[in-house]
């Protein structure tokens, strides 16, 4: 029987402190206990090292690992986890000593002069992604291609007896097909916000509420399928480690039923109207491009507004029913 460490034992205590300080601030809800078949943790902050295949651990002494990535700088702490189909991973912090750079007004400047590439992206279902300069990247689904397989093996770990050794192998399989979900979904949300932070240095999304979407019972499975809020953070992250420029726009900015050309908005766009013909200048529209390119360039007159680049010209800046909205070429330079 192997002791725990006491600076472990302290982690917790800390890491219990702070959840109760989010939930008194409302931040978080209520701390709940770990639950034996879910995914359990243990942090060791001192007496660690990792020197090639083997992981130092306080009273464990060496274990043998897989290194994934080289790391570079000090060793601050490991969390080793454990994940529901008896997988252990440890995840090493290190502090390389170099600070986030920050957004420089130069950057703005330069995209304000066309210098650099801005983007908006507008979210969807039928795909996933569409981009201002009119890409569109597919929704894998990758939920529904093992909804079968999951369904069949959950079916298995129904018909078991609850606490014999062929239940745990069954609900073992189970978290399995969850894992292998996770993964692939993991794997096209970093590669498609890595190239999309590779090639832009301006990010404009919605800031939508996907915790209030999935209420809908109709398109709440598809909708978690997805991965919006996972994708947005991604972005963030990445973007904010190169110094590049991440911009949510307001959920309720009507980048649909806004004309990206004349600024004309239409009263009422339904959902099953993926193509619309502006009445005013008579242009054709591709419902999610026209949002995409309205969000880029709503994107662009805040980053203007609160970056005190430019003034506002006394123009309207929001749209009121029936009247169009300023683009940002319509905001005068500062001297």
């Amino acid at each position: 029987m192997v002791k725990v460490p006491s600076q472990s034992l302290q982690q917790v205590a800390l890491d219990l402190s702070r959840a109760f300080l989010h939930f008194f601030e409302k931040r978080a809800k209520f701390p709940k206990f770990k639950k034996k078949g879910n995914r359990q943790s243990i942090r060791f902050p001192q007496k660690i090292k990792l020197d090639g295949d083997y992981l130092t651990l306080p009273k464990l002494k060496k274990v043998e690992c897989k290194v994934s990535r080289l790391p570079v700088g000090k060793l601050k702490s490991i969390t080793v986890s454990v994940n529901p189909s008896g997988q252990y991973f440890a995840s090493c912090l290190y502090d390389d000593g170099i600070d986030l750079p920050s957004p420089q007004s130069p950057l703005v400047r330069e995209e304000l002069k066309g210098g650099c590439k801005a983007i908006g992206i507008d979210l969807g279902l039928t795909h996933f992604c569409i981009t201002s300069d009119g890409s569109k990247h597919g929704n894998p689904k990758h939920y529904r291609k093992h909804e079968k397989k999951l369904a069949r093996r959950q079916k298995q770990l129904a018909k078991k007896q609850k606490g014999s050794n062929n239940r745990q192998k069954a609900r073992k399989a189970v978290a399995k097909v969850h894992e292998k979900i996770t993964r692939c979904r993991e794997d096209f949300l970093h590669k498609l916000s890595r190239k999309i932070v590779d090639e832009n240095q301006v990010i404009c999304l919605e800031n939508l509420a996907v915790k209030n979407m999935v209420k809908n019972h109709k398109l709440a499975k598809s909708i978690s399928d997805c991965g919006w809020g996972q994708f947005c953070t991604m972005l963030k992250y990445k973007a904010e480690s190169e110094g590049k420029i991440y911009l949510e726009v307001d959920r309720f900015f009507p980048s649909s039923k806004t004309c990206n050309n004349c600024l004309h908005q239409i009263d009422k766009l339904s959902l099953d109207i993926r193509m619309w013909q502006c009445p005013q200048c008579r242009t054709i529209h591709d419902r999610d491009i026209n949002a995409a390119i309205n969000i880029r360039d709503e994107g662009l007159r805040i980053l203007k507004a609160v970056g005190h680049i430019a003034i506002a010209s006394g123009e309207r800046v929001r749209p009121s029913k029936g009247t169009a909205f300023t683009r940002h070429h319509s905001v005068k330079e500062e001297s």
